[in-house]
């Protein structure tokens, strides 16, 4: 017994340990954070850096200017393995950072410093546990140098556009598109020698001519002809932090979307006076508010979201579309999915104290019923096509409060391409054969839309 008795300097010794903890609190001597994993994202619009931790990081922040660079402390963890392989992860093709590096800057503070290829505006915040994610510490670099993507894509055009001879009668390009459609011939445009042969940016979006008066001899009106660009905006959901929905055999959503997305944008840019303009053409994330903020900048004529749709079973399949509702879903199942949809922002990690809810309120807010019936029009065509090579989960075009879909002024529609939540519709997403089917399906739809609705100008607030 008296072997199991502690020593006085046992006694001692405890007390004093005892009153340490007093003196000291517990959060000083506990083992910090850990560190669960660290992630860099790439992308012409801004680079994002993560760090997930198994609690939250209490961090300081500096930026200088020159060279331009990002310190950030963190405190209350040690210098571990899983926060050098930061380092490794910034590619030499970062469009934004050059490296990172870090170090432990003193006991208890580890110190990241990111170099940075242009002078960036960064916003560093923290995002509370949601989905597969635990306590996640965000660095985003926006360039403070940001090119107009709608110029890019007529500087695109101009470089494309040939160059004909003066004494040859000009073509219109989407007018030929509508008369393939509706199996009329297209009148050729009598050639202009007082026109430039090259028109400058702003030519490039004036308005589609209006139908000239039915001649005097009784003679039907010309059809309505076009020679703007017309911009048709894709967006492939979730990406970078938000992989969507994820396959039975791993597939994830983010990435099988952007593949079909990418392929159609091959098609719409092989036709004449049209070109396509992605929310995002790489694997990162995009706020959903920003997403039809996008389409807007860029004047866009039709807006087509892009996804591929799961649910709790994996026998649902066949292909959607939807458009928005003013008054609520028209199913169950169409509010389901937009909730799913909605939470994106949520998972993809926004910053929120960036994010002015009032603004976004109010531009949502002012989505019309034209907006609306255009979007179901484009819709019925998209699911027309789509119902030729794959089948559909519902006949009709559905509609629900999905906000993406919220630009006032462009028709919007979501497409679900398929359930990848079922096992044979995944691999069906994952093959090259259908993905090309699918992608040929939507420009059918886009054609045919115009078909019947050509691009007309439009007074839109920008």
């Amino acid at each position: 017994m008296s072997s199991l008795t502690p020593s006085p300097v046992s006694r001692r010794n405890v007390l004093q340990m005892g009153s340490l903890v007093l003196l000291l609190g517990t959060q000083h001597i506990a083992r910090g954070a850990t560190i669960l994993a660290v992630r860099v994202w790439p992308a012409k619009d801004y680079s994002r850096v993560t760090i997930e931790s198994d609690t939250g990081l209490k961090t300081k922040t500096y930026f200088v200017a020159e060279p331009p660079r990002l310190a950030v402390d963190i405190e209350g963890i040690e210098l571990i393995p899983a926060l050098r392989e930061l380092v490794a992860k910034v590619k030499p093709d970062d469009p934004n950072i050059s490296g990172i590096r870090v170090g432990q800057n003193s006991p208890g503070v580890v110190r990241l410093v990111v170099d940075l290829k242009q002078h960036m505006r960064p916003q560093v915040f923290s995002l509370q546990p949601v989905a597969a994610y635990q306590h996640r510490l965000v660095f985003d670099l926006y360039p403070t140098q940001v090119a107009d993507p709608l110029e890019a894509l007529i500087g695109e055009r101009l470089k494309e556009k040939p160059q004909a001879p003066a004494s040859a009668p000009a073509t219109d390009p989407i007018g030929d598109l509508i008369a393939k459609q509706t199996d009329k011939p297209a009148p050729a445009k009598p050639a202009d020698n007082t026109r430039p042969t090259t028109p400058d940016a702003d030519n490039e979006r004036t308005p589609a001519r209006a139908p000239k008066a039915p001649s005097e001899s009784g003679g039907a009106a010309p059809r309505s002809k076009t020679d703007r660009l017309i911009i048709v905006a894709l967006d492939p959901g979730h990406g970078g932090e938000d992989p969507g929905a994820i396959g039975p055999g791993g597939t994830r959503e983010k990435d099988v979307v952007l593949q079909i997305a990418l392929r159609l944008r091959e098609r719409i840019n092989q036709i004449p006076n049209m070109r396509a303009f992605l929310t995002r053409d790489a694997d990162f994330f995009v706020p959903l508010h920003v997403r039809v903020q996008k389409a807007r900048r860029v004047q866009a004529d039709l807006f087509i979201s892009i996804h591929a749709d799961a649910f709790f079973t994996p026998r649902p399949q066949g292909a959607s579309v939807f458009a928005l509702s003013e008054k609520g879903a028209s199913s169950s199942a169409a509010r389901w999915i937009a909730d799913k949809e909605n939470s994106a922002d949520l998972v993809g990690g926004v910053n929120v104290k960036v994010k002015d809810a009032q603004v976004q309120k109010a531009l949502f807010d002012m989505s019309t019923t034209a907006q609306i019936n255009d979007s179901l029009k484009l819709g019925g065509a998209m699911l027309g096509e789509i119902g030729n090579v794959g089948k559909l989960h519902k006949p009709r075009v559905e509609q629900a409060g999905f906000a993406v879909l919220k630009a006032p002024d462009i028709p919007s529609i979501l497409v679900e391409t398929a359930f990848i939540s079922n096992p044979d519709e995944e691999a069906r997403l994952r093959s090259e054969v259908y993905q090309v089917q699918l992608a040929d399906a939507l420009m059918r739809g886009i054609n045919r839309y115009f078909a019947k609705n050509p691009p007309l100008a439009r007074s839109r607030p920008l």
